[in-house]
């Protein structure tokens, strides 16, 4: 079957809503009104003859048709998108230094590989960047661009939100074979956590309208993420651990997820950068291209 046009527009726009999670907010980031992005789901879905989007009032969810065509759509989107990178660069190569700065996990699982490929698409941009899980001072350190897993602290900076990742509750299955697996919230308190100290002192979980609060105490605690992970899969304990670094675990077999049935709060990215430098080229593009890197991984 031929594609017309306006039904690539519509596929783009229907890429947007899964991403964006509602029609509203996917109307927002495409400068469009919801009554346009509602007329080419509703046009798509007529089009294909399938359902696409199980919506109701307050949330949407893929059929699994729908999953299968996302996948293909958000690949045009994002061809798309790396189309206009190139054009872009060919009207305007930008150049000069960004000095960076990330947690060390997050850094490692996430940024490092994204900035290879963004040095591919802009060799003259130079990169500085440093990792760490200490809040850096952006202004003093003349940092260009700090990403951080936390809302602004400092009113006299920008930030731009980059991704919501999810968390879970994790531990080695040896941890678990020794120790038990905890059934219920209450069981957590019976058991070794190790301590990510930059973390909060304790641990919320929800389900539906219950939620829960549990202490975080444990004989082990570090100040680095990626020392946090290697202690679970030590079998030192259990701990809350973003999906990017989980996921991987999970699948190896290296760590298992426990209380699946409850909700851990997730983990907000942000860029940070100091005021009146939003509208410089090179930061712009790099804080972009980040935001569909995270996008890709989510």
């Amino acid at each position: 079957m031929d594609i017309s046009f306006e039904q690539l527009k519509s596929m783009v726009v229907f890429a947007q809503v899964v991403e964006q999670g509602s029609l509203t907010a996917a109307a927002k980031a495409m400068g469009i009104s919801r009554g346009v992005v509602s007329y080419h789901l509703k046009k798509l879905e007529d089009q294909l003859a399938v359902v696409l989007l199980n919506r109701t009032t307050r949330s949407i969810s893929l059929t699994e048709t729908g999953e299968a065509y996302y996948q293909r759509c958000r690949t045009i989107a994002h061809q798309a998108h790396e189309a206009s990178l190139q054009v872009e660069k060919a009207k305007q190569e930008p150049i000069g230094k960004l000095k960076i700065n990330c947690p060390v996990n997050l850094g490692l699982q996430v940024v490092v590989p994204a900035l290879n490929e963004f040095r591919r698409l802009y060799p003259l941009i130079e990169l500085d960047v440093s990792l760490s899980d200490e809040v850096v001072n952006v202004m003093k350190d003349g940092v260009d661009l700090a990403i951080r897993g936390a809302p602004l602290a400092d009113s006299g900076l920008q930030a731009s939100k980059l991704a919501s990742f999810e968390t879970y509750l994790c531990g080695a299955p040896e941890y678990f074979r020794l120790h038990g697996k905890p059934t219920k919230p209450q069981d957590l308190y019976d058991h070794n956590w190790v301590v990510y100290r930059p973390a909060a002192t304790s641990v919320h979980l929800s389900q539906g309208e219950r939620s829960f609060s549990i202490s975080v105490v444990g004989a082990v605690s570090t100040n680095n993420s990626a020392a946090r992970t290697l202690f679970l899969e030590g079998g030192n304990g259990i701990g809350r651990v973003p999906s990017y670094d989980a996921k991987p675990r999970l699948k190896q077999g290296s760590l298992e997820r426990i209380l699946e049935e409850y909700r851990c709060p997730d983990i907000d990215v942000f860029a940070v950068f100091p005021p009146g430098t939003a509208n410089a080229k090179k930061l712009r593009l790099v804080i972009d291209f980040m935001k569909q890197a995270f996008a890709r991984i989510q």
